[in-house]
């Protein structure tokens, strides 16, 4: 279930996110009925706002089966409680931003805040479904693998995304058309180009640490899963800034807009579950009999 969760999530996040791309942000100016019906006319591109919003309430359902679900395994992973309460404080948290982001038009700092707890919700549900797998719960590899480096590196790529997210909205997808520098310059000066330049010194920054943090993981013998998300996010990372470099290019086609969008959720995710393998490495042995006592 938290499976299932994880990937109507996802699939919310792609589709506001392509919402937004195909102008279509406002194109159900109330919430939370659409043009004050619950299934309006689907011209002018309400269907996608349509569906993004019928996704959002889908999944709120199976976010709660997971929860409970989660709940009555917490005496097998300590880790289980705090995650809980984030991931349902995280869900009431975007609902209230989605219909804020609507009041708000899409602004580009509603937008933002919007998308960064869509992917912290995210990896929330994430973290559920490797604390609640109960081959998790017994330690795999006490190897002394610093958990603080996949979170380090997840918590940069996540700035990066809340960064990108508001170089989109806010228009300034195209205020920098030369690479590395701007307009010629390294020097910016007008809003657009700073926050367009802000974003691609934070994409640099992925770069680095996340290739850092994949060397570490190796050099520390991380367990195999940790080792295994850690490369799968390094190489979206190098993905990630093939597509930034396509879109400048090519000048923002709606299907790299959405495909770039889309990578970096995917790479945050798998910094996030390599984080989160790495707690649960390292987490104490619950004993049946542990268990029976608590329960």
């Amino acid at each position: 279930m938290a499976l299932v969760a994880i990937a109507l999530a996802f699939g919310t996040v792609l589709l506001g996110s392509w919402t937004r791309i195909n102008g279509a942000g406002m194109t159900c100016p109330g919430w939370p009925l659409c043009h004050g019906k619950l299934i309006p006319s689907f011209a002018d591109g309400t269907i996608w706002e349509w569906l993004h919003r019928l996704f959002a309430f889908a999944i709120a359902p199976v976010v709660l089966i997971v929860i409970v679900a989660a709940w009555r395994l917490r005496r097998r992973n300590p880790s289980l409680t705090p995650t809980v309460f984030t991931v349902g404080a995280l869900f009431i948290v975007q609902v209230l931003l989605g219909a804020a982001t609507v009041r708000l038009q899409n602004s580009p700092l509603s937008v933002m805040l919007h998308w960064a707890t869509a992917m912290a919700f995210t990896a929330g549900l994430v973290a559920i479904a490797v604390f609640a797998d109960e081959s998790a719960v017994q330690p795999r590899e006490h190897n002394g693998f610093p958990v603080w480096i996949p979170l380090g590196v997840a918590t940069i790529a996540l700035a990066t995304m809340c960064v990108g997210a508001y170089v989109s909205s806010s228009g300034a997808g195209l205020a920098c058309l030369s690479i590395p520098g701007c307009a010629g310059n390294i020097g910016v000066y007008t809003p657009g180009e700073m926050v367009q330049m802000l974003h691609r010194a934070f994409a640099a920054v992925t770069l680095v640490a996340s290739v850092t943090g994949v060397t570490a993981a190796f050099v520390y013998h991380a367990g195999k899963r940790v080792q295994a998300a850690m490369t799968i996010g390094v190489v979206l990372v190098f993905v990630q800034v093939l597509l930034g470099f396509l879109n400048v290019v090519l000048r923002l086609p709606m299907d790299l807009r959405e495909a770039h969008a889309g990578n970096a959720a995917l790479l945050f995710l798998a910094f996030s579950a390599a984080t989160f393998f790495a707690v649960a490495d390292e987490a104490p042995a619950v004993t049946p009999s542990q268990t029976l006592t608590a329960s």
